[in-house]
């Protein structure tokens, strides 16, 4: 029971700043208020049970994405100048269909932590009977995580560096356009 209200809570909290960040014109605020999003997920993953998801989520939605929104914020402006141009409802209904879909998509998914879950029937125990020995690490988690999830970790790291690197590459190609324009 109380893990449910801590669920409801969470989730309501999410919600609130999801709204706050919409509303907000100070792009300062809208940054913090994206941390705070990225924290408070952490912390539902957590709750369900998913420590190297929320580790993940903290590390780089909490720490690594305010740290480059910052500085990207530092060689922009703190405010948005004018109001957005486009139609409200277009990305509406992008969001509803996704969103639509997205519930489709999970209608088949077996109750949440089902024991008769395919994932408990034939992964999970091939990894507790065969993990130490396969990989030589004893702790069953970190088994899971550095080799047999091994290739999708490195993805992981690639797509958030390359992603760094993209953004600083961008910042980088407008300060030199500043400084051309300056020089005239």
């Amino acid at each position: 029971m109380i893990d449910i209200l801590i669920d409801i809570i969470l989730l309501s909290f999410l919600a609130i700043i999801a709204i706050a960040i919409i509303r907000t014109r100070s792009l300062l605020a809208v940054i913090m208020l994206f941390s705070i999003f990225s924290l408070l997920s952490a912390g539902l993953f957590m709750v369900l049970d998913a420590s190297d998801v929320a580790f993940t989520e903290a590390a780089v939605g909490a720490g690594i994405s305010t740290v480059l929104m910052l500085a990207t914020l530092a060689l922009t402006k703190s405010y948005e100048e004018k109001p957005s141009s486009h139609r409200p409802w277009i990305p509406l209904l992008v969001v509803s269909v996704t969103a639509a879909f997205l519930v489709y998509g999970t209608i088949d998914m077996p109750p949440f932590g089902d024991p008769n879950a395919p994932a408990h029937q034939h992964v999970a125990p091939r990894y507790i009977e065969q993990g130490a020995k396969e990989t030589g690490v004893p702790n069953l988690v970190t088994a899971v995580l550095a080799s047999y999830r091994g290739f999708d970790t490195l993805g992981e790291v690639t797509v958030v560096f390359t992603a760094g690197i993209g953004v600083l590459l961008l910042l980088g190609g407008r300060q030199r356009r500043k400084k051309k324009k300056e020089k005239r």
